[in-house]
């Protein structure tokens, strides 16, 4: 079978031959600039939102400022990081094409269920883990539940959002109000009184068995230890463990200790949060913010089998993807100048064969 001449173009040139660079990318706006005017932006709307969810700060707690002013950095990092992120060819394309399937009223009629169960299997309880390792997905499931509860109480009280106020002067009745309005009130010695107040608590039960795995996982398997990195790797499963620990002795302190040691526990425990949520966006955890994105694409993927586009490899006719997929990367590659083309229409396995052939006509003529 002749070989298209795509691939053996691509091959790399004999030796004295002239290499021609690829053309510069067009001129355009500083990527740095609008990943900046972003961040600042999305900065000044969260504190906007802070300032005006609490009634013009009459909710706001200045104990926990520094929670707040980091919560701002995070807003800063994140959409910096977005920024960039999408700005590169392959992921801009990819974050259209996501988007566009996630916001398609042509998709909601054709799979009105995709959508909603895509979120619960893909973004919420990540089966696609599972099908690597069941411990490694309950791990996982752990970590994501607990940091998600945290998360829904440890904002909106940061930013003043939700306040608990007693009825009765000293309790046990209170009220929980969000931006001003009551919305429930409960006694803090019931069951729901109980949880309303160690909500924190039982995610930091959740998270600590969680990150214990990931952490003693990458300390034994040798896998993970070939590839991993401090920064990259262990320091945000430390970072959750040492949030999770003082949180739990916070409360540990506060009903058997009488306060002991409150104090000190309290500042460790703020600088190890506010240190995790400036650091977000720049480490392993931004991958939190990629998600939604990636469900978009596999509702992309999914609508395409519907309609039955399945492209299939040119050589062996073993299925690749779907169509439209396989489309997106062609595109993806000719934004990046990669004139590789015609290994898009090919398998994994025709691609090695076909670099193998290339590199045997083009760089070893003669040898076999």
């Amino acid at each position: 079978m002749s070989e298209p001449t795509e691939v053996l173009a691509a091959a790399p040139p004999p030796p004295g031959a002239a290499v021609v660079p690829p053309a510069p990318p067009p001129a355009g706006r500083s990527v740095s600039a609008r990943a900046t005017l972003a961040g600042t932006v999305v900065s000044l709307l969260l504190i906007a939102a802070i300032v005006l969810g609490s009634r013009m700060l009459r909710d706001f707690d200045s104990a926990l400022l520094p929670y707040a002013v980091a919560t701002v950095f995070l807003a800063f990092g994140v959409a910096y990081r977005y920024t960039v992120w999408v700005s590169a060819p392959g992921a801009r394309r990819l974050f259209k094409k996501g988007f566009g399937s996630f916001f398609s009223v042509a998709n909601f009629r054709k799979a009105p269920t995709a959508l909603p169960r895509m979120i619960a299997t893909y973004l919420g309880f990540q089966k696609f883990l599972g099908a690597r390792s069941r411990s490694r997905w309950a791990a996982h499931q752990l970590i994501f539940w607990g940091c998600l509860l945290a998360a829904a109480i440890t904002f909106p009280l940061t930013w003043g959002w939700f306040t608990f106020t007693s009825s009765t002067g000293s309790g046990p009745g209170y009220e929980m109000r969000i931006w001003g309005f009551k919305i429930l009130g409960f006694d803090s010695l019931n069951i729901l009184g109980w949880l309303m107040f160690h909500g924190l608590d039982i995610a930091a039960v959740l998270v600590i068995p969680g990150a214990s795995y990931f952490l003693w996982r990458r300390m034994k398997d040798r896998g993970a230890i070939t590839g991993q990195r401090f920064a990259y790797d262990l320091l945000p499963l430390i970072c959750l463990i040492v949030i999770s620990v003082t949180g739990l002795l916070l409360t540990f302190s506060s009903i058997f200790l009488h306060g002991g040691g409150y104090e000190f526990l309290a500042i460790l425990h703020m600088v190890s949060v506010v240190f995790t949520l400036i650091y977000i966006p720049f480490g392993k955890f931004f991958h939190i913010v990629q998600r939604p994105a990636a469900v978009g694409m596999q509702l992309f993927k999914y609508t395409g089998r519907q309609d039955e586009q399945v492209f299939a490899c040119k050589r062996c006719g073993e299925p690749i993807d779907t169509t439209p997929y396989v489309e997106n990367l062609r595109g993806t590659m000719q934004d990046l100048r990669l004139d590789f083309n015609a290994f898009v229409e090919y398998c994994p396995r025709c691609k090695r064969v076909l670099r193998g052939t290339a590199y045997l006509t083009h760089v070893k003529k003669g040898f076999k």
